[in-house]
């Protein structure tokens, strides 16, 4: 669940990251990497922004196989940083992220499927809860 209120600040982002993809086509990089057999059919489809990172890395490397200019995504370690990092000055004593496994307190990850297709009220009905904790 995407709160909201982050809404602006996701679309501001993305802008960035368009930005960004756009300048880096332009000195010759911006590829991403496809699976195989899509690569072979879409030769081109790895410099579409479709097919970009939500969250590009800072840096590009050169891939040693094509010698493509690529940017893979931001490394799981940065977000999760972040996250503690923001824990900690919002002096949270509990862990921040949990499964919907680990939040509903299922043993069986069957028991949660069944929830979330007995729901089936889709994305729209189902708020997060800091737009609870913080409303626009």
């Amino acid at each position: 669940m995407l709160p909201a209120m982050t809404k602006a600040e996701l679309a501001a982002h993305l802008e960035a990251a368009r930005a960004q993809h756009v300048d880096d086509v332009a000195a010759g990089a911006g590829w991403v990497a496809l699976p195989t057999a899509l690569a072979r059919k879409y030769p081109n489809a790895g410099r579409e922004w479709a097919w970009r990172w939500v969250f590009p890395a800072t840096r590009i490397y050169r891939d040693r196989v094509t010698g493509q200019l690529r940017r893979h995504h931001l490394h799981e370690s940065v977000l999760q940083r972040a996250v503690k990092r923001t824990v900690r000055q919002t002096g949270m004593a509990k862990r921040a992220i949990r499964t919907v496994q680990e939040l509903l307190g299922h043993r069986d990850v069957s028991t949660t499927m069944i929830y979330t297709h007995v729901l089936n009220c889709g994305p729209a009905a189902v708020r997060s809860p800091a737009d609870r904790m913080f409303p626009l």
